[in-house]
């Protein structure tokens, strides 16, 4: 059977979902500008030109203020053979780097035999996408390691994001840090670095980016918005700086949709204290709670990352059932409150563990005895253990 054209493949990954593509926005690697954020890029551009590179980077920060722009801008600068001094020697401030040329291209299109991208990615079969990155996208770095590179031409991995990597994906990920090859440069994007293992961290050169200001903000959603920030109401300006946080995908994220306006409209509310219109209320509540509905994962999916539905309650060697499923309890089986002698104790059997006899028999924990003669009646309904009779009056 013939494989399939390389081209014909990318095209197809091209048509799939991306798990970082803001919808009618461009992506991280097709975004031109990199603003707010000089001093991270003059650190790695300075460290390529010296010949300092350190093998693995760690891009920080908070969510959506550019850390894979930055990667991706580091991703042409090396593969189109960047890191030569300035015009005296001096090394280059920026990852500039000519965006129509055809390593670009490659990269916009994910196609450069030099860069690997380990991310989310969409599942064909189940339709979305998993819940974490799976070892089987970590292990495509094997044969794209294994490749010997030709003399001075880098190689660049990025992963987006690593705080995602499931366990073992990252003890993969980590066998790959620990003998890099030559002129291989990671760069592990993470918003929560807290979450990845000591080892990785320990291996990588951690790099800070830092939220927007409220101007480098307005200059960054000015592009991708197609509108100067200047059109934008003052009042509307602040609320947008005040919510997105220096983040300018969240920014573009409210601009986009309706939360700059669902904003405006609960802060209307409050600045009518001590009034309340209640039907103005009652009428936000409700388009929040329907949106809420519209844009809520299946439970499947909630319930601990399950992958398919729990199995029905099967019988136990017992009698009774047990629940099989992402939780030990079915949800309908909840403990019927029992009094104790005066004290309320959740100690009633659940239904269905046996019958009253086979449960005597062997001597059930929840089993309430009758009052035997000349007992306290606050000590008189005693809880036995199992397998011992209860104590005579």
């Amino acid at each position: 059977m013939s494989r399939r054209p390389r081209g014909a493949e990318i095209a197809a990954e091209e048509a799939l979902p991306e798990i970082d593509r803001l919808e009618g926005f461009p992506h991280p690697r097709e975004t031109r500008q990199l603003v707010g954020q000089q001093a991270a890029e003059q650190a790695l551009a300075q460290a390529s030109a010296t010949g300092r590179m350190h093998h693995a980077w760690l891009l920080t920060g908070p969510e959506g203020i550019g850390k894979a722009t930055l990667a991706y801008r580091f991703a042409r600068f090396a593969l189109q053979g960047g890191g030569g001094g300035g015009l005296f020697g001096e090394p280059p401030a920026t990852l500039d780097a000519p965006i129509d040329s055809p390593a670009a291209a490659l990269v916009r299109g994910l196609a450069h035999p030099g860069l690997m991208v380990v991310r989310r990615a969409y599942d064909l079969k189940r339709k979305r996408f998993p819940a974490s990155i799976p070892i089987d996208e970590v292990r495509r770095l094997k044969p794209f390691l294994s490749l010997t590179a030709e003399a001075g031409e880098a190689r660049v991995v990025i992963v987006d994001r690593a705080d995602e990597l499931n366990v073992n994906a990252a003890n993969a990920l980590l066998k790959s840090l620990e003998e890099p090859p030559p002129a291989t440069t990671f760069l592990l994007i993470s918003s929560e670095p807290g979450r990845l293992l000591v080892t990785i961290r320990s291996r990588c050169r951690r790099l800070e980016l830092h939220p927007l200001c409220d101007a480098d903000l307005g200059r960054a959603i000015a592009a991708p918005w197609r509108r100067p920030a200047s059109q934008c109401p003052s009042r509307r300006g602040t609320l947008l700086a005040g919510i997105a946080r220096g983040s300018p995908r969240r920014a573009l994220a409210l601009v986009s949709g309706s939360g700059l306006k669902l904003y405006e409209r609960l802060l209307a509310i409050f600045e009518a204290l001590p009034a309340l219109d209640q039907g103005a209320i009652l009428k936000l509540a409700d388009e929040v709670c329907a949106r809420r509905r519209r844009d809520r994962p299946p439970p499947a999916l909630l319930a601990g990352g399950a992958d398919r539905p729990a199995r029905p309650a099967q019988p136990d060697r017992h009698g009774g059932d047990r629940w099989r499923g992402p939780s030990r309890r079915p949800p309908d089986r909840v403990p019927e409150p029992c009094h104790l002698g005066g004290l309320v104790g959740n100690s009633r059997p659940r239904e269905g563990r046996g019958s009253g006899a086979q449960s005597r028999s062997q001597g059930a924990r929840h089993e309430d005895l009758p009052l035997p003669s000349g007992r306290d009646p606050l000590t008189a309904r005693i809880r036995p253990v199992r397998g011992r009779p209860a104590p005579a009056a």
